[in-house]
């Protein structure tokens, strides 16, 4: 499966990720880009990409008159917003180099990524971020400008400080592309240190653009499509293929208020695409499993004759099954059970896709039986991230998929599941070290998990070599 060809962008043409930007504005400038929440209005709002093009021009005469010169650092500390993309844009476009932060990340921690990547700028979404990093102010002396989205509320005695509001030109002129090369750094991005000190993964920007294309090949994602954005930007699955993927296939993007208003925002925005973290899906399962616990005996048998016949149906479509007579109740089924359910999450779900963690078989199959396409893959950071991916046509559940098209994987010592391809990072920033035990010499990365390759050439991870802590938050 490939995305409508007329309208996708490829890595070639983009060059830079700013540069993927450029040609998608070329394209549809009046298309819808973005939609966010206002909440001064209680309305959803839609941006243009030729209204973001604008923003992203302001930003950069902005960061001009700063000072900033290419190669520079700058952090994003925001939750999914127009404003986290335009901030991206703009510095890549200048040539500036993206290092996005967790928003529920700790001042301590933030303070030393800061200072590992020499930041000159920092963006914050609220005055009370700001205001959390009172006992770290003293360890961020090497940030020339901080700046809030939300208004200064007065004077402050922070001479860096400003609101976007303040520190914004009315006009920004034309947007600058500086001309640059496809494997020039375009991103640091800190692994979450749950073993050490957070290490800076520096992607380019041919890692990132290579990943988006080859995703494009395993899914289709067209311009009808839309996406719901909850999973942090700072996560490179979600900047990977809730953001830059968008614009090569020319997508929407809604941004959602917040994790806890998920469940509304499903139904209100009926998105066509969901990128998110298992324990979404388990969420949402354990809150299907207790409604039925409460309810009726029949209604929770015909539920399981739903799953039953549905993950039947879906075993079919593989080829991996005959036909079965059972399949003339699916309508009924279907009726009664599988869009009452399938509704809550908008009704309108092509796919949905898992990466981050392993996703439970027995959590996929309900979802699947009721007519999601839930599609598992794999990949780490230093990937870009996806390095695997099950995809519509050829989905095994209880796998991570196959490698993504360009990307190679074999099975080394001690079982290691070892990845080559465009997508593998450049390496460690400041830690020569850590990129050597981590690439070999002739380009193979070790995952650090271990698995089997199957004679259809399914990729299943059977374990960690060294055991970390992943949280479910």
């Amino acid at each position: 499966m490939t995305s409508t060809a007329g309208n996708v962008i490829s890595a070639a043409d983009a060059v830079t990720l700013d540069g993927l930007f450029r040609e998608r504005l070329r394209f549809t400038p009046e298309a819808v880009a973005y939609r966010d929440f206002n909440l001064q209005h209680a309305n959803w709002r839609d941006y243009t990409w030729a209204q973001i093009d604008r923003q992203v021009a302001r930003w950069q005469a902005a960061f001009e008159r700063d000072g900033l010169k290419a190669g520079d650092r700058v952090a994003v500390m925001l939750r999914n917003s127009h404003e986290w993309v335009i901030f991206d844009q703009a510095a890549l476009g200048l040539g500036l180099i993206v290092v996005p932060l967790y928003t529920q990340d700790r001042p301590d921690n933030v303070a030393y990524i800061l200072n590992d990547a020499s930041c000159k700028v920092l963006l914050f979404g609220t005055n009370e971020q700001w205001g959390a990093f009172a006992g770290v102010r003293d360890q961020l002396g090497g940030l020339t400008r901080i700046l809030t989205v939300e208004d200064q509320p007065g004077a402050s005695d922070e001479p860096r400080l400003q609101s976007i509001a303040q520190w914004l030109p009315d006009d920004g002129g034309e947007t600058r592309h500086i001309p640059r090369d496809a494997g020039a750094l375009a991103t640091i991005v800190y692994t979450s240190g749950t073993t050490g000190r957070p290490k800076g993964v520096m992607l380019s920007h041919r890692n990132i653009l290579s990943n988006a294309e080859a995703c494009l090949k395993v899914m289709t994602i067209e311009p009808r499509d839309v996406f719901l954005s909850f999973l942090p930007l700072s996560h490179t699955f979600e900047r990977t293929c809730g953001y830059y993927l968008s614009i090569m296939s020319g997508s929407t993007v809604t941004f959602a208020r917040s994790v806890q208003q998920l469940s509304e925002d499903l139904i209100n925005v009926r998105p066509t695409m969901l990128i998110s973290v298992p324990r979404i899906y388990e969420r949402i399962y354990a809150a299907i499993r207790s409604k039925l616990d409460e309810g009726p005996a029949l209604k929770k048998k015909l539920f399981e004759l739903t799953v039953e016949v549905g993950y039947a149906r879906f075993e079919h479509s593989q080829g991996r099954a005959g036909w079965h007579p059972s399949f003339l109740l699916w309508p009924l089924l279907n009726a009664l059970i599988a869009k009452k359910v399938l509704a809550r999450l908008g009704g309108n779900l092509r796919a949905a896709l898992s990466g981050g963690a392993a996703l439970s078989p027995d959590i996929s199959r309900v979802f699947i039986a009721l007519g999601l396409a839930v599609l598992q893959g794999y990949g780490l950071t230093e990937t870009s991230p996806v390095s695997c991916a099950n995809s519509p046509d050829d989905n095994v559940p209880s796998s991570v998929g196959k490698p993504v098209p360009g990307v190679e994987v074999k099975i080394g010592d001690k079982n290691a599941l070892m990845i080559k391809g465009p997508n593998v990072m450049m390496g460690y920033w400041n830690n020569e070290e850590a990129t050597r035990g981590m690439i070999s010499a002739d380009g193979w990365l070790n995952s650090g998990d271990t698995g089997r390759i199957d004679d259809t050439g399914h990729v299943f991870i059977t374990g960690r070599l060294k055991e970390i802590i992943v949280m479910s938050n």
